[in-house]
């Protein structure tokens, strides 16, 4: 082989070489940018995207919203459902409502069908209600990723949101410094359960909760509630900002001390707020 040959074949290989790392570099910025983002406002303004210790990213983990199911009493829509195994077979557990938020402990495909583990970011006040496993079919909802619980830290950045809830109006403004995101009606307390007074501030948030009654010291009635969505805790007591999918009567007392929200509207909450919102409830 001529010292020319050799040089053509040396320089194509370096060609070859550079052009399969120039690849690699393209298709991961293409991964890290097709990865669902997790729930927040664009440019960053959440807890969400808030990075953890080191600067390292938080994991994100997988929840499901129901979008087009039944409506808050069962009677109009058509209600997803909510089955005991990963099949069609299986028994109803729950009928889901819209507005339902769920995580996705993992998937499970099933003669072709992808089935939706459920699991909980809650530990669950009386697991024995639960009875099984509990899975809904992929196709009938939207997925969406988010990490989960957001914490208020001694880190967490000052913040010029608050919102403010005016029981005697039964209305929710949200205010970035003099800007007024949001007026909207809500339902807080009702008379044996009202809603705390006072000045607050948002110390958790998370995408879904499993709520379920009785509340000791708060409320005797039983309930269970699966997937309350676009949840902003403000009391130690268990108050919180959050979508109610189970009734529509926005603009009167109707909670058990929370302040309920129509799930779409608690969801532009949700993207809105960050940890270390200011809240303000007064009569």
């Amino acid at each position: 082989m001529s010292e020319a040959v050799a040089k053509k074949l040396s320089f194509a290989a370096i060609a070859l070489v550079a052009l399969i790392f120039f690849g690699a570099w393209v298709f991961r910025g293409y991964i890290q940018n097709s990865l669902p983002a997790a729930v927040g406002i664009p440019g960053g303004d959440t807890a969400s995207s808030t990075p953890g210790p080191g600067g390292t990213q938080p994991p994100l983990f997988e929840y499901l919203e129901v979008m087009d199911g039944c409506g808050p009493y069962y009677d109009t829509g058509t209600c997803v459902n909510m089955r005991s195994g990963p099949g069609a077979t299986y028994p109803v557990v729950e009928r889901l409502r819209t507005g339902v938020v769920l995580r996705v402990e993992k998937e499970v495909t099933v003669d072709g069908q992808v089935w939706d583990k459920i699991g909980f970011d809650n530990t669950v006040k009386y697991p024995d209600r639960l009875g099984a496993d509990l899975y809904v079919a992929n196709e009938f909802v939207r997925t969406f990723y988010d990490d989960g619980n957001h914490l208020l830290t001694k880190d967490s950045s000052a913040t010029t949101k608050r919102i403010v809830i005016d029981v005697g109006k039964e209305m929710l403004y949200a205010y970035d410094g003099d800007t007024l995101f949001m007026q909207e009606p809500v339902s807080t307390g009702l008379e044996l359960t009202p809603t705390a007074r006072g000045t607050f501030t948002v110390f958790k948030m998370t995408p879904a909760r499993y709520m379920q009654g009785p509340i000791p010291g708060v409320s005797d009635q039983v309930y269970d509630l699966p997937g309350v969505p676009w949840n902003l805790y403000f009391t130690t007591d268990g108050a919180v900002i959050h979508g109610a999918y189970w009734h529509d009567h926005f603009g009167q007392p109707w909670s058990h001390g929370c302040v309920n929200l129509p799930p779409q509207k608690a969801k532009g909450l949700y993207m809105w707020a960050v940890v270390g919102t200011s809240v303000i409830v007064k009569d």
